[in-house]
C-alpha cells in the first residue's frame, strides 16, 4: 500500500485529476445507481475549499498588508487594468458574435420566484453593502468583497505593529495555506464525485434543445481563452504568449471548471502563481480580487443570453446600443459576486437596455439554469485561470520594463 501511494504521489495533479475524471464518467454511464453514493465526495471536497478559501484570502491579504515596506511596488494597478481590459473584451467579442451568429430561444418557466436586481445602480449598492458588511458575517457567508475589504484596512492598521505581531500573522497564513495544499491532495476523488454528480442528475438530454445557445456561448468563452487573452499578453510583454496560456489553463482552469467555483479555486491560484515564482506580497491580493472582479466568462453568459432574448423578440438593435450593452455586461459581470446567484441573475439587469419586461427575462434566467451545467463550467474556468495570467503578465511586464531578463517558455 505504501509504494501505491508513494507511486501516486509521483504523478502530476492534473493526471491524477484526469484518472478521476475518467474512473467517475465511466461509473456513471455504466453503473449510475452503484456510483450515486460516490457523489457525496464531490460535495466534501468542494465544500472543504469553500470552507478554507475565505479564512485563507483573510489571512493572506492582511500579513501581505501589514508586512508591506515603503517604496516596494505591488504592481496592483496593472492588474486590474488588465481584469478590466479582459471583462469588456470578453463582453464585446460576445455581442459581435452574437450579431453575426443570432440565436433564438423557447423561454421557460422556473425562475420567476427568484430576485434580480433592479438596475446597475442596485447592483453597485450591492456591491458598496459588501465591502462594509460585519467581517464575521462576510467570512461565515464567503463575502468576498468584504473579506478583501477588512483584510486591507486590519493589514493597514498592523503595518506598524511588532514584528513579533506580524510574525504570528504570518505563521496563521502559512498554516491556512498547508491546510490548502492537504485539501487539493483530494482532488481526484473530488472531481470522480462531481462527475457522477452531473451525469447522473442532468444526463446530457436537456442540454441537446440549447445546442446552437450552448455553442454561441462556450465558443466566445474559447475565443477569448485562445485568442484575445493571448493577445493581451502579447501586447504587454512581446513574446509567444501560448505557454503561459496553457499552463494557466491546465492547472487552474481544469479544475475550476468541475468545481465551478472561483472562490473554490483561489487555493489552487495561489499554488500556481507560487509555482510561477510571482511576487506573494503581489499575487496573495490579485488572485482573490480577481476571484471578485475579473469576470470574462459572466461578461460573455450576460450579452450571450440578453441578446439571444432580443434576438427571439425580433427586438432591432443598433450599433451604439450594442456597445452600451458590452459596457453593461462588464460592470455587471464585475458585480455578480455581490449577487446571489451570479451571472444570471443579472441578465434581467441588460434587458431592461431593450425595453425587455422583467417576467421575460426571468424566462431567460430559466433558460441559464438548464444549460448551466456546461456553461457556468466553462465560465468559472475562464474567469479563474484568468486571474493568473493577467497576474503573471503584469509581473513580467514589469520585470522586463526594469531590465531584468523575462523567458515565457522557461517560466511557464
Amino acid at each position: 500500500m505504501k509504494n501505491l501511494l508513494k507511486k501516486w504521489n509521483q504523478i502530476s495533479i492534473v493526471r491524477q485529476i484526469a484518472i478521476g475524471l475518467i474512473i467517475g464518467i465511466i461509473l456513471a454511464v455504466t453503473v449510475p445507481q452503484v456510483a450515486k453514493p460516490i457523489v457525496i465526495l464531490g460535495s466534501l471536497f468542494v465544500g472543504a475549499l469553500k470552507g478554507i478559501a475565505p479564512i485563507l484570502v483573510l489571512f493572506l491579504v492582511m500579513s501581505a498588508i501589514a508586512q508591506h515596506k515603503k517604496g516596494q511596488q505591488t504592481n496592483m494597478k496593472s492588474i486590474i487594468s488588465l481584469y478590466l481590459l479582459g471583462t469588456f473584451l470578453a463582453g464585446l467579442i460576445a455581442v459581435i458574435v452574437s450579431f453575426i451568429f443570432p440565436v433564438g430561444i423557447t423561454l421557460t418557466k422556473g425562475a420567476e420566484d427568484l430576485a434580480a436586481p433592479g438596475g446597475v445602480v442596485e447592483v453597485l449598492k450591492t456591491l458598496l453593502l459588501s465591502v462594509v458588511d460585519n467581517p464575521v458575517k462576510a467570512i461565515y457567508n464567503a463575502n468576498y468583497i468584504g473579506i478583501l475589504a477588512w483584510a486591507i484596512v486590519l493589514g493597514l492598521a498592523l503595518k506598524n505593529a511588532p514584528d513579533t505581531t506580524k510574525t504570528m500573522i504570518s505563521n496563521f497564513s502559512d498554516a491556512v495555506s498547508k491546510m490548502v495544499t492537504w485539501v487539493i491532495k483530494f482532488a481526484p476523488l473530488g472531481i470522480m464525485g462531481l462527475v457522477i454528480e452531473s451525469i447522473t442528475t442532468n444526463g446530457l438530454e436537456s442540454l441537446l434543445s440549447y445546442g446552437k445557445l450552448l455553442v454561441i456561448l462556450i465558443g466566445c468563452m474559447l475565443f477569448v481563452a485562445f485568442v484575445v487573452n493571448p493577445l493581451i499578453v502579447f501586447v504587454n510583454v512581446r513574446q509567444n504568449p501560448y505557454p503561459l496560456v496553457f499552463k494557466c489553463i491546465k492547472e487552474s482552469a481544469v479544475t475550476a471548471f468541475f468545481t465551478r467555483s472561483s472562490a473554490a479555486n483561489i487555493p489552487v491560484n495561489l499554488k500556481l502563481c507560487e509555482k510561477l515564482g510571482l511576487d506573494k506580497d503581489t499575487y496573495s491580493v490579485s488572485i482573490p480580487l480577481g476571484a471578485t472582479v475579473n469576470m470574462a466568462g459572466a461578461a460573455v453568459t450576460i450579452s450571450v443570453l440578453t441578446l439571444a432574448a432580443v434576438h427571439t423578440l425580433d427586438i432591432q438593435v443598433d450599433i451604439p446600443t450594442a456597445i452600451i450593452l458590452s459596457v453593461v455586461s462588464a460592470i455587471c459581470a464585475c458585480g455578480a459576486s455581490g449577487v446571489a446567484g451570479g451571472s444570471l441573475l443579472l441578465i434581467p439587469v441588460a434587458c431592461s437596455l431593450f425595453g425587455i419586461p422583467n417576467d421575460v427575462a426571468m424566462q431567460v434566467v430559466g433558460v441559464g439554469f438548464i444549460i448551466g451545467v456546461l456553461q457556468d463550467s466553462v465560465e468559472t474556468a475562464l474567469n479563474s485561470s484568468t486571474d493568473v495570467l493577467f497576474t503573471a503578465t503584469a509581473e513580467y511586464k514589469k520585470r522586463i520594463k526594469e531590465g531584468k531578463s523575462v523567458n515565457i517558455n522557461k517560466v511557464a
